[in-house]
Formats: C-alpha cells, structure tokens, sequence
C-alpha cells in the first residue's frame, strides 16, 4: 500500500475513490444528477485556487522586484485575509456538515473521508505556517528584520501549501462529486 499523506501522495486510489470510475471527470458537468451543489462545489474549488495564485503571484511580483514593499503589502494583506478565511471556513463546512453526511451515505466512502480530513488538519498545520511566515515577512518589510530571507521563507512556505492544497482539492473532487453524481444531491440535504 502506497503511503497516503498529503504530501506524499500523488493521487488517491481506486479503493478509496471507488466511484470515479464509473463516473469521470469529463463526464460531470453532462451528468444528470450533476446539480447546484456540485457546480458550487467546483466552483469554490476554482476561487480557492484562483485565490491561492493571486497571493503566489504578488509573492513572486515582490521576490522580483516588480512590486515595492508598500505595494506588496497593500496587495498581499487583503489577499491573504481572503484566501485564509475563505479555506477556513470551507474546511469547517466540510467536517462538520458534508463530510459526515457523506460517510452516513455510503460507509464504503468513510476511509477516503477520513483521509481528507486528516487533510485538513495537515492544511490547517501549514496554513499556520504561513500565517507566521507572512508576519515575519511584514515585520521585516517594516524595518524588523531582513526582507529578502523573510520574502522567500515565505515563498517557500507558500509553495508547500498549495502543493498540499492542489493535491487535497484535486482528491477531493475525485471522491466528493462521483458521489453526488451517484447518490444524487437530495441525498445530502
């Protein structure tokens, strides 16, 4: 058995994602039971990312020398805010509404359930870590510190976490959609 942390893996297996062979990916959005729900899903998915890239690409702007400090930081605040409070909270709807809605559903789907949410404490972990990275790379921008090791520690930092969040994101589909395409949404109400 291959090791399954985030991090590590590469994909999640047929074992876990049972489901997506009978329903793949190219085939969703033509679905029947492809609804609301899933398309919101997808959606919130897409944002997550799109958010996730903003931040890598102000990062990278500042890294290069295409962005001074103080526009940096009027840009990079307000990304980082949003991106962080909007994958807090969708992590918590998960674990706390979809997630044991899910495993209620089909006990088949538990396991590769409790991976994902085991995903989201090792996210929540490097989220952490990039919170305190982006305060030291502030303080040093400021004047406390040394700017260009605080800027690609957090760099660095930031490149771990989305690698961790792609993987997740992209797991997460492959078990969450073929679901409700399965089960149907109504079965989640």
């Amino acid at each position: 058995m291959s090791d399954l942390t985030l991090g590590k893996r590469s994909s999640i297996g047929d074992d876990l994602a049972y489901l997506r062979a009978a329903h793949p990916q190219p085939g969703w959005r033509g679905h029947t039971n492809f609804g609301q729900l899933a398309d919101f899903w997808l959606h919130v998915h897409a944002s997550l990312r799109a958010e996730a890239a903003a931040i890598d690409t102000t990062v990278k702007a500042l890294l290069g020398g295409r962005l001074d400090p103080a526009g940096f930081q009027r840009r990079f605040v307000p990304e980082l805010n949003r991106f962080l409070q909007h994958l807090d909270a969708h992590h918590r709807i998960e674990d706390h509404a979809y997630f044991p809605k899910f495993r209620a559903l089909d006990p088949r789907m538990a396991a590769g359930f409790d991976l994902l949410d085991g995903d989201h404490h090792t996210i929540h972990a490097a989220l952490v870590a990039n919170a305190d990275a982006a305060r030291t790379l502030l303080a040093a921008l400021g004047g406390s510190g040394a700017p260009d090791r605080a800027a690609a520690d957090y760099a660095a930092r930031t490149d771990a976490l989305l690698g961790l969040l792609h993987r997740h994101l992209a797991d997460e589909e492959d078990l969450v959609i073929p679901a409700m395409l399965e089960h149907g949404e109504r079965s989640l109400a």
